[in-house]
């Protein structure tokens, strides 16, 4: 079979959609599969052959020397398609084509409006990056097959092939489902990065507004938003640190949650994403409380499985909160709602079929 080499200098090696989704999606289905990520070993993974890339000093360094690198190792590997994840590669990913090679670019983020949205950085600058990450995709989108992580990309990108983030359905019996212990108190959950643009202030105000209720935010925390963030029955576990996708597992396990938490505030990028943690909740019977923006509105209001309010409105989402935790009936409904369509719709397997696909056309 083909040796593929899937190539990242942004993100962790075990991330969710390059190593649990599409690495072992091809492993599964006999590729050759080398995954050059930063780490600090080489090592084999659930049929995975990780490749570590050395550490750079500084995120200007990584974008200059640690691109060079990754160019030479991925050449060294001889792949005979190379998938790649992060913008900053494209020059690199150039290179590789005009040798010869099959080369994909995998979008995950809709870069452009990212950028521009990043108050860290000053109006000038933010505008010059964003203006320069558009040249570099449009090129991209020239040169290399595309794929894309949300469906509206392809306003942009309209050659490429949407493959969403949709989570891998759990192989576990409904009944463990059901039996979760369930806290004297309501007890909420966030997954994924933390940050102010993921809602961060939005899920830790809540305990204002909710003195019998606890918090846990599950995911990579910058030290400094951890400290704006401290206070009484929240709970943050990643602070300056990844959390493997394992580890998250076991907090979906451990109890039956009132909620898993998604309340971002509106952005160009948000209003229009679906959000992977979605799909996550959904998978595990986890109710839902989200930002009620359209297209988040339009998976869980169609699937029943959660509640949508203004994620400015602390006593809004408290209501949904307190309205969850004192309807457990209800609230599972909602859960086994979700499940339901994980299993029939939003999971990845669904996508593992189009990736194959758009492999197999790939390599022909």
């Amino acid at each position: 079979m083909p040796r593929i080499v899937h190539l990242t200098t942004v993100h962790n090696p075990f991330d969710n959609r390059i190593f649990h989704r599409e690495c072992r999606t091809l492993v599964e289905a006999g590729y050759e599969v080398v995954l050059l990520a930063g780490h600090n070993r080489d090592e084999s993974r659930e049929g995975v052959e990780i490749r570590g890339l050395s550490p750079s000093s500084s995120r200007l360094a990584r974008m200059t020397t640690g691109v060079a690198r990754a160019f030479f190792k991925a050449w060294g590997a001889r792949a005979d398609l190379y998938h790649f994840h992060d913008p900053e590669l494209i020059p690199a990913a150039l290179l590789l084509r005009l040798l010869g090679k099959r080369v994909v670019y995998d979008i995950h983020e809709d870069n452009r409006t990212a950028i521009r949205e990043r108050e860290y950085l000053p109006a000038w600058l933010r505008a010059l990056v964003a203006g320069v990450f558009a040249l570099f995709e449009s090129a991209a989108g020239r040169c290399f097959r595309l794929v894309l992580a949300e469906r509206y990309y392809a306003e942009r990108f309209p050659r490429g092939t949407a493959i969403l983030n949709y989570a891998r359905f759990p192989d576990l019996d409904d009944a463990r489902l059901a039996n979760r212990p369930r806290a004297d108190h309501p007890r909420l959950i966030y997954t994924g990065n933390v940050k102010d643009y993921r809602g961060a202030h939005h899920h830790a105000d809540l305990l204002g507004h909710l003195p019998d209720a606890e918090v846990l935010l599950v995911g990579r925390c910058d030290t400094g938003l951890a400290a704006q963030l401290q206070r009484d029955r929240l709970h943050l576990e990643g602070v300056g640190a990844y959390v493997p996708h394992e580890r998250i597992v076991e907090h979906y396990l451990r109890e039956q949650w009132t909620a898993g938490l998604a309340l971002f505030p509106p952005g160009q990028h948000t209003l229009r994403k679906e959000l992977t943690k979605l799909f996550e909740y959904m998978a595990y019977g986890i109710p839902i409380l989200c930002s009620n923006f359209p297209n988040l509105r339009q998976i869980v209001e169609t699937t029943n499985c959660g509640l949508c309010v203004d994620p400015a409105d602390g006593a809004a989402a408290a209501a949904a909160v307190r309205y969850l935790w004192e309807h457990p009936d209800e609230a599972r409904k909602m859960g086994d709602n979700g499940r339901a369509a994980a299993r029939k719709t939003f999971n990845w397997e669904t996508q593992a079929a189009k990736l194959l696909q758009f492999y197999a056309q790939a390599l022909r």
